[in-house]
């Protein structure tokens, strides 16, 4: 080891310091400190002959030549290096003076401009480094299909086109949307229309793969897909007008609705119900406009297939049941006495039997909740009604939540404050005082919904506290509902032997169930008295 110091030393001794360009540096810091014979040994390694020397060296050894190491031969590469002037004479080396930097131009410091890298490899410079190829992850039209996936869908679709050379009409076409693209049957007048935009009744097999195929929807995930397929070309999000082909053929082909062929005004009423359910639940911006994420995020896809598969189209709850849509109908059409489908102030009051407080409607119709698609002043519209009723029977919704937060919340500052709640409970006090009930303090109701809730900050609740526990429901109806507050102060037990049967069912499955028994009850009992059922208009008459 003694003896390899020395000669790195006596190398060391052969060059020069200005030619490398580095800080001068003592004899006694290079026996001390052997990484800086090191660091000349790596600048060395960066002069152009000594470039020149390692890169013959291995040619020769690619040519399987024998080495010539310098030292121990004269070659030319060893004596340039060698006629380099010694750094220090014989014996012992008087000190350096010290010199500054700006004292001598050639003399750099370590990061003043671009230079060879004292740590770098000098075979870099002869081998070009090896790129990773990173293979396209982003594709503008979606990403193609492998080259399997194209041909197990090309043999499908040659089956489904055999023997049909001009195409397929759109009656033939429900089986290629259901076996080929996998997507509910009622999706196939709109994927044929996509298909044949000249509108000649006919999609041939080179248009469909066309369509299906090298536009890459085969590729897409089914809420893309179906997202693609209903929006308007130049929108990124689905209107509600853009539901209604698909609820037009349901309507059309579904064996649970066939009894709505010969009424087709209770057809419109239907699909405007089941769209504006799906607006209720999906669009959480309310804006009109639902986007992929939000279809992606809600159940909507799930309930189609399940609409699709099911031929009792009441037992699909979510959205499509008839009997729901009678149950909402219905309601709306008790309140609305002067049948011009617009509920005024007057007409809500009534509902649930005078169940609400008059300063909850106030704030409904100040549009506080929800602006009304109605364009009557102080009038509620069929829509609007479908919101508050989806909302004031399941308060247990995230909707329902938001929709009556707002109401509650009445300088909007997004926490619902003591002042605030008692506000709304003032007048249900006043309603049990006048209905000679035993009422019950604002204060020990507080402390009630305060544990009930069990919020961050107990001096408020906010939205996030209501979402966060199951019971925040029975908040809003202390506040302002007196019929829902007497019976969950009483616990009805049917009712919690009921929810504990089938847990999966909703505050509103179970409300509408009943409704649509009782509804139907009646309707049998006028039938029975009066020998017709025409309790409607003719126009009107709700088909059961």
């Amino acid at each position: 080891m003694v003896e390899m110091d020395v000669e790195v030393a006596r190398d060391i001794a052969t060059l020069d310091l200005d030619l490398l360009q580095l800080p001068e540096v003592s004899p006694m810091a290079l026996k001390q400190n052997p990484a800086i014979a090191e660091h000349l040994y790596f600048q060395w390694l960066s002069l152009p002959e000594t470039l020149k020397l390692v890169k013959s060296l291995l040619d020769d050894a690619r040519a399987g030549l024998p080495l010539n190491a310098p030292g121990s031969s004269g070659s030319a590469n060893a004596a340039a290096i060698n006629s380099l002037p010694s750094m220090f004479p014989a014996g012992s080396a008087p000190p350096l003076s010290p010199r500054s930097t700006s004292g001598s131009p050639r003399i750099m410091k370590r990061g003043a401009g671009p230079g060879p890298s004292p740590f770098g490899s000098p075979l870099k410079v002869v081998s070009e480094p090896v790129r990773e190829v990173i293979p396209q992850f982003y594709f503008k039209n979606g990403r193609p299909p492998s080259f399997e996936l194209k041909e197990q869908c090309l043999s499908r679709i040659n089956r489904h086109f055999y023997g049909h050379l001009d195409g397929l009409q759109v009656q033939e076409f429900k089986s290629v949307t259901k076996e080929i693209c996998k997507l509910p049957s009622f999706f196939s007048s709109v994927i044929f229309r996509k298909i044949d935009a000249d509108c000649i009744g006919i999609v041939t097999r080179d248009a469909f793969v066309d369509y299906w195929i090298n536009s890459n929807m085969i590729t897409m995930d089914i809420a893309t897909q179906i997202f693609t397929i209903l929006k308007q070309p130049d929108h990124e999000y689905l209107t509600q007008e853009d539901f209604k082909p698909v609820l037009r053929e349901l309507l059309a082909s579904h064996s649970g609705l066939e009894f709505l062929q010969s009424t087709p005004e209770f057809q419109e009423r239907y699909a405007e119900t089941v769209i504006y359910r799906i607006f209720y639940y999906m669009n959480r911006s309310g804006n009109g406009r639902l986007t992929l994420r939000e279809l992606k995020r809600g159940n909507l896809i799930a309930a189609m297939q399940h609409a699709d598969e099911e031929e009792d189209i009441n037992k699909v709850l979510r959205y499509f049941s008839y009997e729901h849509f009678y149950v909402i109908y219905c309601k709306f059409w008790e309140l609305d006495t002067d049948h011009d489908f617009l509920i005024n102030k007057e007409n809500l009051i009534r509902y649930g039997n005078h169940a609400l407080t008059y300063r909850i409607v106030d704030r409904i119709f100040s549009q506080v909740p929800r602006k009304f698609t109605s364009k009557v002043e102080g009038k509620m519209g069929y829509e609007d009604f479908v919101y508050f009723i989806l909302s004031e029977e399941d308060k247990s919704s995230e909707p329902s939540l938001e929709y009556w937060f707002k109401c509650i919340d009445l300088d909007g500052n997004g926490i619902l404050t003591p002042n605030e709640m008692q506000f709304f409970y003032e007048e249900q006090l006043h309603r049990m005082e006048c209905m000679a009930q035993e009422p019950v303090l604002f204060e020990d109701i507080l402390c009630q919904m305060i544990d009930m809730i069990g919020p961050e900050n107990e001096s408020y609740l906010t939205l996030r506290d209501l979402k966060g526990c199951k019971l925040s429901g029975n908040v809003f109806n202390i506040l302002f509902n007196l019929n829902k507050f007497m019976a969950f102060e009483t616990r009805d037990p049917f009712l919690i032997r009921q929810e504990r049967e089938d847990p999966t069912l909703t505050e509103w499955d179970r409300f509408a169930h009943r409704e649509y028994i009782r509804l139907s009850m009646e309707e049998d009992g006028e039938d029975v008295s009066n020998g017709s059922g025409d309790v409607w208009d003719e126009s009107l008459e709700a088909p059961f």
